[in-house]
């Protein structure tokens, strides 16, 4: 079985992609979801980040207060390479895990879809590498739009444009990238070149489209 890398900025259209992807029968790792379970209540890694951090981190119920813990670490390069260090160890392992069980199970092609998959300097590991790419105003208008409804709306561009800044700029990517899925039109338009691209991976890896996906019952 081959994994290929999906990234992307900030609302840049990724997660759209991937339900695409899952949508034609592709498995699709979620590096999101891992982190998540990397510090689940009672986790090992929720322990270490406690060490790390305090115990202000943690909430009532016990699990993470992931806002708190953002507040701490977004601003503090140092503070977040501790945490990076503690997470990315555990999603890796996860990752592998999950990749295993697709493998088990038949699947001839995966994805690994992950926000910061070029800065962790994971490219070359999952090659080919998918990069979404959206224009920044599309960026910005959707994270304000899906942010914290609680806030004002200047309140959540500044803090979309301050999680913008802190992912490698759009060009790093693009560098990085085998392939480019532009999310500057419409839904049917983005389905169509996600399409589009997976037949170009199946094809540059030597695999038949049509084992890899639904079209042919996603097994061998």
């Amino acid at each position: 079985m081959h994994v290929f890398g999906l990234t992307g900025g900030i609302a840049s259209g990724k997660s759209t992609v991937a339900a695409r992807l899952r949508a034609r029968g592709v498995p699709v790792i979620d590096a999101d979801e891992l982190s998540r379970d990397a510090v689940a209540k009672g986790s090992p890694g929720l322990a270490l980040i406690v060490g790390a951090f305090g115990e202000s981190i943690v909430e009532h119920d016990g699990g993470l207060d992931r806002r708190k813990l953002a507040s701490i670490v977004f601003d503090d390069g140092a503070k977040r390479r501790v945490l990076n260090d503690i997470i990315h160890p555990i999603v890796a392992r996860l990752a592998l895990g999950r990749a295993a069980e697709h493998r088990e199970s038949g699947h001839k092609l995966a994805c690994y879809e992950a926000a910061l998959l070029v800065e962790n300097g994971l490219a070359d590991a999952c090659r080919p590498l998918v990069v979404v790419s959206a224009p920044e105003s599309m960026q910005l208008a959707r994270a304000v739009a899906r942010g914290d409804k609680g806030t004002s709306v200047a309140s959540r561009e500044d803090q979309a444009r301050a999680r913008m800044r802190a992912q490698a700029p759009l060009e790093q990517k693009l560098k990085a990238a085998d392939f480019v899925i532009a999310n500057d039109s419409s839904l049917a338009s983005l389905a169509s070149r996600t399409d589009a691209v997976l037949t170009l991976i199946c094809d540059r890896l030597g695999i038949d489209e049509r084992t890899a996906t639904k079209d042919g019952a996603a097994r061998r």
